[in-house]
């Protein structure tokens, strides 16, 4: 019974202000394309997710082409005509590298990247990069030339990869807007993602080590579908909040962005009892940051403070669950 509570928890690779900033991407394409069809806009946020979920295992897999890309280095010295002593005797503490053999033999990866025929053949310039870059770094010397070698540097190495090499890397930004319009926007929290992945990986972890979920549970599914929903089919009577609190504004000369987060925060507050209406509030404002201007936040927040007192007062926004007491009073 308590691995069936841990686990998922555990597994879980998408967040709540993951699942937010998807809806609110899809919302902002609804209704800039011009083609409000719900139902086919609803197909492209569960497509939106699912890429996310998709490039996780993409960068993964580039991990053990990194590495394979090293062990053709190797083998190419070996065969030199006149090979020297190094070229014959390497260092293949790299290649060898622990976690990297882990990922290289996962069920879960294997099987992902079989399924959705992923590979990277088509982009050696990047692994070689990576590689090239790798064996520049400080850290990569020190690795290969430490008295220590154990999984913990392993893993402690191709953490650093990631943080420092894999994420910060102009051509692979080039490499994955040519292959989706999705993925640039989600690289960073998938790489911190893929981090906290190679956290729970341990030493004596065989070929059937799990990998993260997509979702968290059911719940989390329905709520951004529920979500999306509810803030196009109230979006007049969201708007008409809006438009009641900015009455020395313009709502023409007022960021689309602005006016779009005021509203999925607005269907957020009403449609899900369960949220306090502080979480709503404070992850909407943190989304604001990345999403609209400099001083949409401030902006936002001042009118938001003003439609919940008025929505409260109308028995819109209603909470109720453990940990929500007093919310409505």
């Amino acid at each position: 019974m308590v691995n069936e509570i841990w686990l998922p928890v555990l597994l879980q690779m998408i967040s709540r202000r993951q699942l937010r900033i998807k809806a609110l991407q899809s919302l902002y394409a609804y209704y800039k394309t011009g083609r409000e069809d719900m139902r086919r806009s609803e197909k492209e946020l569960h497509f939106n997710i699912e890429k996310a979920y998709e490039l996780y295992h993409y960068l993964q897999l580039l991990m053990i082409d990194v590495v394979m890309y090293a062990e053709s280095r190797i083998e190419l010295a070996r065969n030199k005509r006149i090979p020297t002593h190094e070229d014959l005797h390497p260092n293949t503490r790299f290649i060898e590298n622990r976690l990297v053999e882990q990922l290289r033999n996962n069920d879960h990866l294997l099987r992902f990247v079989e399924l959705h025929k992923l590979n990277w053949v088509n982009y050696p310039e990047l692994t070689k990069e990576v590689y090239t870059r790798l064996i520049e770094s400080e850290e990569y010397e020190a690795y290969m030339g430490a008295e220590e070698n154990g999984y913990a540097e392993d893993k402690r190495l191709v953490t650093f990869i990631y943080t420092h090499i894999i994420f910060s890397n102009d051509l692979l930004y080039s490499v994955l807007e040519e292959q989706s319009i999705f993925w640039n926007d989600d690289l960073e929290f998938i790489t911190s993602m893929i981090v906290k992945t190679f956290k729970k990986f341990k030493e004596e972890d065989g070929p059937d080590k799990s990998l993260m979920e997509l979702y968290k549970n059911k719940e989390d599914k329905d709520y951004v579908v529920k979500l999306y929903r509810e803030t196009i089919i109230h979006r007049e009577e969201y708007v008409e909040y809006i438009k009641l609190n900015t009455r020395n504004w313009d709502l023409e000369r007022i960021a689309f962005m602005d006016i779009l987060i005021m509203q999925i925060a607005i269907a957020e507050l009403v449609a899900f009892p369960s949220i306090p209406t502080k979480v709503t509030l404070n992850e909407y404002l943190e989304i604001s940051k990345f999403y609209s201007t400099s001083k949409s936040n401030i902006f936002i927040n001042g009118i938001l403070d003003k439609v919940v007192m008025q929505l409260k007062e109308g028995k819109k926004i209603v909470k109720t669950g453990r940990g929500l007491i007093g919310e409505n009073d």
